[in-house]
């Protein structure tokens, strides 16, 4: 494939992406229960749909079938999100003692706790609480478990750098192999029980070939060390990182699944497989109503300021280099045709702080004060990044019920991709 075949089929793909997002965003905020949750808010509001959230969940049980998920709750902790996985027989991914409590209700043989890094006494509240899978990837941490119960099992952080990551994890957690063997030696002169490896390719990566090798790496470190030392390792941690769509295409999950399930499958008989997705399950349920407070003309163009910003429900454009579409809520419809009043526009929120910029040279039609604006696949990264900066309240986020169902409309999350 020339490069020039390669650009035009990526814009086609973004094209068509463009097309989905407008038309489920569309069914969503022209529903009666969108319209009551406006109505009843105003804006800025988010827009919630569990069911969403349960679709996902199942797509990845059909791709990664022995795999047991346990979702990243740092992600987007509210309850609706965490009864709905609770209630498919998803597991949790917690850090902290506070999300630990969120999920008061699962039983504790389906939570782990992976923050590499913890208070000794976080870990005492956890291991009274009955977790029993944390993660390290220091001496300093491990030796926080001298003396745990028997049944702890601990899992050590490997590190993979991924440059190409919105965020590379790897850049702050995690070992190479030789530090990661001289820690199960260590833990093994201790009398702690190491039980695997744990790792994390990096959030929002594009590159199923990445997530292989990790897997290949990873297996290869096991299988030494249960070869060199008295040690039985049983479990594998695959992390999240699960690319998501906002404003490009990106390879859907089960062409991704194909890709590590012939590296894990062949181990799955004797190994526990475990995975974190957090923005995978969380991203598309959500999708934030916004209103235009202001209009200007600046040296570079028209300005619109919106009611929600960066330092709230749109944290993740600095945060995690999002960029997130955003839809004027009177132009929604699939294919919107060339008005010359469209103009490129920047859209900026609603604080004192210039950099408060949410996008810039955005398609959009000419807006008044009072104007409704969407940005679907608002839910990963979001409201849990928010802040009170300026003293503004959190977004309110709405339940909408079952939104926008199988078959009203192409789901962006079911697009295929070219590899």
């Amino acid at each position: 494939m020339t490069e020039r075949t390669r650009t035009r089929a990526q814009a086609r793909r973004e094209r068509t992406l463009d097309q989905v997002r407008r038309a489920e965003t569309a069914a969503l905020v022209r529903s009666d229960i969108a319209h009551a949750a406006i109505a009843l808010h105003g804006t800025p509001v988010l827009l919630l749909d569990p069911e969403r959230v349960r679709r996902q969940y199942r797509r990845l049980e059909a791709a990664l079938p022995f795999v047991a998920f346990h979702y990243a709750v740092k992600a987007l902790s509210h309850p609706a999100v965490i009864d709905a996985l609770a209630e498919e027989g998803c597991g949790f991914d917690v850090a902290t003692g506070e999300e630990l409590t969120l999920v008061s209700g699962v039983p504790r043989d389906r939570i782990i706790h992976t923050h590499p890094i913890k208070k000794p006494s976080e870990i005492r509240a956890a291991i009274a609480d009955g977790i029993r899978t944390f993660v390290v990837d220091n001496e300093t941490e491990l030796e926080k478990f001298a003396g745990a119960p028997e049944d702890v099992r601990l899992l050590v952080r490997l590190a993979y750098r991924s440059p190409n990551a919105k965020s590379d994890l790897s850049s702050k957690f995690g070992l190479g192999p030789f530090e990661a063997e001289r820690l199960v030696i260590r833990a093994l002169e201790r009398g702690i029980r190491v039980c695997g490896f744990s790792f994390h390719v990096g959030s929002q990566l594009d590159d199923p070939g990445r997530f292989v090798t990790a897997i290949e790496r990873t297996l290869r470190l096991l299988d030494r060390l249960e070869a060199i030392l008295p040690v039985r390792l049983d479990t594998l941690d695959i992390g999240g990182g699960f690319p998501v769509a906002y404003d490009a295409a990106v390879t859907d999950l089960e062409t991704l699944a194909d890709r590590i399930r012939s590296v894990l499958e062949p181990r799955a008989d004797r190994l526990r497989i475990l995975a974190e997705p957090g923005r995978i399950l969380a991203a598309e349920a959500m999708t934030l109503v916004t209103s235009v407070v202001g209009v200007a003309e600046r040296p570079d163009g028209r300005w619109y300021y919106l009611d929600d910003g960066v330092y709230g429900s749109y944290s993740n454009v600095i945060a995690e280099d999002v960029h997130p579409l955003v839809f004027a809520l009177r132009d929604l419809d699939a294919c919107p045709p060339a008005d010359a009043a469209h103009r490129w526009a920047t859209l900026a929120g609603p604080t004192c702080d210039s950099a408060d910029v949410i996008a810039r040279e955005v398609l959009l039609p000419d807006l008044r004060v009072g104007d409704l604006l969407a940005s679907p696949a608002m839910g990963a990264y979001t409201s849990v990044t928010a802040t009170r900066f300026n003293g503004r309240e959190a977004t309110p986020i709405a339940i909408v019920g079952t939104g926008v169902r199988t078959g009203e409309v192409r789901t962006a999350s079911s697009l295929q991709t070219v590899p």
